[in-house]
């Protein structure tokens, strides 16, 4: 037998934690001394400690691990409900790091404020493009990872069917956007994943769409640099030039994203942004 102190050290717990147990029932010492009311527990004892801290740490509240104990859930249950449990806390802290990096991103632009550099800023014509593309819908563009959650796996989704149909793609893949509300306030958009196909031959029912996007006479555009959740900073250095050189944005704002350099490294990324504009004289 160890005693409580040893116990709390094998288990990497506190002894307070383990007289907290005690007390409300949920793992009680295997023998208590009589006469000096010392508690000692058995290497056993380790195996449900482990299931209290693993569910504790989970996000598991002690009286929902009291009732997991108690109906003695069985180890393929128990490693179910805790996988799902691990997912639900990594999506979480993924969707942490991104406004992390965001509000890192905001931060060096406040900084950077009034000594915006707008002079890679390119005024051009986009001409019509026939592309293939899948679609989905985003809760709006102050949650850059709706976007990004919704948009991503539309690539290769889309990249499979037009290598099943041997339709080759003849540029760097697209992402357009629409507002879709349901209802009025709402700002849910439609994100668009597209790769140009010219004209190549498309079979019917292929799984995808393929439209042409229309022209575009002016297009101020520039080249964005890192992660599109940073997607702002190259968007406020565009919209910095229209205002500048008193010219207007049309709706729906950005007209195109095309993505010309995609390694698996996010901050390497070179994407043109482009938003459609209107000229004045």
């Amino acid at each position: 037998m160890f005693s409580i102190g040893e116990f709390a050290g094998l288990g990497r717990v506190s002894v307070r934690m383990l007289r907290h147990y005690d007390a409300i029932g949920l793992l009680r010492p295997a023998h208590v001394d009589p006469h000096s009311g010392y508690r000692f527990y058995t290497a056993v004892q380790l195996r449900l400690l482990n299931r209290v801290t693993a569910l504790k740490d989970l996000g598991f509240s002690l009286h929902e691990v009291q009732t997991l104990i108690d109906e003695k859930v069985d180890p393929a249950e128990l490693r179910g409900m805790l996988r799902l449990r691990r997912a639900e806390l990594a999506a979480r802290m993924r969707q942490d790091t991104a406004r992390l990096a965001q509000v890192d991103a905001r931060l060096r632009m406040i900084e950077s404020e009034g000594h915006m550099d707008t002079g890679d800023v390119v005024l051009k014509s986009i001409p019509a493009i026939r592309v293939a593309q899948l679609s989905g819908t985003a809760a709006g563009y102050d949650h850059p990872t709706s976007i990004t959650e919704n948009l991503s796996p539309l690539y290769p989704q889309l990249m499979e069917l037009l290598e099943r149909h041997r339709v080759a793609v003849t540029g760097a893949p697209i992402a357009w956007y629409e507002p879709a509300p349901v209802e009025p306030g709402d700002e849910t958009i439609r994100v668009h994943a597209a790769f140009p196909v010219g004209s190549a031959e498309v079979p019917a029912a292929a799984g995808f769409e393929v439209v042409t996007l229309p022209p575009v006479e002016y297009a101020a555009t520039a080249l964005h640099h890192g992660p599109m959740s940073e997607a702002f900073r190259t968007g406020q250095k565009i919209a910095t030039w229209i205002d500048d050189n008193g010219h207007r944005a049309v709706e729906p704002g950005f007209a195109r994203e095309v993505y010309l350099d995609c390694p698996d490294d996010l901050d390497r990324w070179v994407t043109e942004m482009q938003v459609t504009v209107r000229v004045t004289a």
